[in-house]
């Protein structure tokens, strides 16, 4: 078995199997409430439900190189998210229902329409397969990991490239946010998972050379470490940073 989710009310339970199918579970009592069956002759590699649980995305290994989406009441197939190029290794929800991501071995990430299953736009930039894709507890970032040992993360609704997580020695598996969206944990085949604080390299640059001249005026001076995440040279001041933005 290759995943397996609660529904957001934690009554049902929905796997995702080499058998070929995604299954909805009663979580109480262990019954198969339905079978998902359409996504062809491979393993169904992760299964999960949307905020309200009404609906399930389904992403499989299958030559068709789909993702699809299902009613969780009917268990029928509603919408087959078609555009990869290669097999689709995971699918998530948007926090709010209305987006789907989807990770892609043919490099890329994808954000989908959740109700009628159209393209919205890819996200590329991955040199390597991308193995998962998630979104920020309230929609506005997504992290991806790859097989490039790095970690990504996009403007949800530019579909723009804000920070690469680069330290892992191997391929990254896995990448999710916190709840407050102030770091990310992810998870990699070097046999370590790290955590990573992405406040400031998702700031802009402005935003960074404002936070520095505040904390100069009378708070705390910005770290060494919060300066080489901005991209400045390790020579420069915290005050040749104020002194430069003038």
């Amino acid at each position: 078995m290759h995943s397996a989710a609660f529904s957001p009310d934690g009554s049902r339970i929905v796997t995702a199997s080499f058998d070929r199918t995604a299954r909805i579970w009663d979580a109480a009592t262990a019954k198969e409430i339905a079978v998902l069956r359409g996504h062809g002759g491979r393993p169904v590699d992760s299964a999960a439900f949307s905020a309200d649980g009404s609906r399930i995305v389904t992403a499989s290994a299958s030559w068709d190189n789909t993702a699809r989406i299902w009613d969780a009441a009917s268990a029928k197939e509603v919408a087959v998210l078609r555009g990869h190029r290669s097999t689709v290794e995971s699918a998530t929800f948007s926090p709010d229902g209305s987006r789907i991501v989807t990770a892609s071995s043919d490099n890329t990430a994808r954000i989908w329409h959740a109700v009628t299953g159209k393209e919205i736009a890819v996200l590329r930039g991955h040199g390597l397969d991308v193995h998962s894709a998630a979104f920020s507890p309230d929609g506005s970032r997504i992290v991806t990991a790859s097989s490039d040992k790095t970690a990504r993360i996009w403007d949800a609704a530019s579909a723009k490239e804000i920070a690469v997580l680069r330290g892992h020695d191997d391929y990254v598996l896995s990448a999710v946010f916190d709840p407050d969206r102030s770091r990310i944990v992810t998870a990699s085949w070097d046999r370590t998972a790290r955590i990573w604080d992405v406040h400031f390299q998702t700031m802009s640059v402005k935003d960074l050379l404002a936070e520095a001249c505040a904390r100069l005026a009378g708070v705390t001076k910005l770290t060494r470490e919060e300066m080489r995440l901005s991209g400045y040279p390790d020579s420069m001041s915290e005050i040749d940073i104020c002194t430069a933005d003038q």
